[in-house]
């Protein structure tokens, strides 16, 4: 025993920066969709939050339908998603302390030269819904219960069409991000509904264009929440709230807003308004 001595000293003695560097390491966890991190806005606005707060931001990015169950379930410790409905009954259900507007885009329809619907230059996603049903031409979902795909689903409803009666014909549902179902598309000649964050950044256009856009019922907001610390003792409210504040202040809001991609600024600041 006496010889254990001293090699037990000497292995706490070597664990003791281990234990002080994880002591000092901050950060939360933020559950979030695909477009704010394959966009590039998380990359170019979280050093900015990281150099004035010393806390590192890990994002999860998946759909926003994961990203909720994900953070009900406590694996995250704030909420950066785009459904409000879905958002709203989060917190309502006792999963988040509280809801805020943080930023803003737009969805389009993108599309094939060839437009089978013809629906290139449209402002009305209804009808150019209409007319991809009614022509038959292959149009790519996300099917995958994001913010983009619930939203899309949301449109097909309005439109009184039930897309999922061709679910393999010309409804073709990739069950994948945005990205992967944009190079879906393309690579099938269908059209799909994206988030214009998501389109400005993607490099694998080819020959597709915006075929519909401007229409106020494709406006897309992004809400923020604070996991509720009541039901999951170990979310970092403290830290997670100074993330949120960051975000609705005049330097997050700013932050947001000057990132452009070749001139063009992909989300709008609207906080508290």
């Amino acid at each position: 025993m006496k010889r254990l001595g001293p090699m037990l000293l000497s292995a706490a003695l070597l664990a003791l920066p281990l234990q002080e560097a994880a002591a000092a390491e901050r950060f939360i966890t933020v559950q979030s969709t695909t477009s704010t991190q394959n966009s590039g806005l998380f990359e170019s606005i979280l050093p900015q939050f990281t150099k004035l707060s010393g806390i590192e931001v890990r994002v999860v990015a998946v759909g926003t339908g994961q990203a909720i169950k994900n953070a009900a379930n406590g694996d995250g410790d704030v909420l950066f998603v785009h459904a409000k409905p879905a958002e709203e009954k989060f917190v309502a259900d006792g999963w988040g302390v509280k809801r805020s507007d943080v930023m803003y885009n737009d969805f389009v329809f993108v599309g094939p030269p060839s437009d089978p619907a013809k629906i290139n230059g449209g402002r009305d996603a209804i009808k150019a819904l209409s007319a991809i049903a009614g022509t038959k031409a292959p149009f790519a979902s996300r099917g995958d219960d994001s913010g983009t795909h619930k939203k899309e689903k949301s449109l097909w409803k309005a439109a009184g069409i039930d897309p999922s009666t061709a679910s393999g014909d010309w409804y073709r549902e990739t069950g994948s991000g945005m990205g992967a179902t944009l190079n879906a598309a393309v690579g099938m000649g269908a059209y799909a509904m994206t988030d214009r964050a998501t389109w400005i950044s993607f490099k694998n256009k080819g020959d597709f264009t915006i075929t519909v856009e401007g229409d106020p019922i494709l406006f897309n907001q992004y809400g923020v929440i604070l996991v509720n610390p009541a039901r999951h003792a170990h979310v970092k409210a403290k830290d997670g709230q100074v993330f949120i504040d960051w975000l609705l202040s005049s330097s997050g809001q700013s932050a947001i807003a000057a990132y452009k991609i070749g001139g063009q600024q992909l989300f709008y600041p609207n906080a508290g308004k």
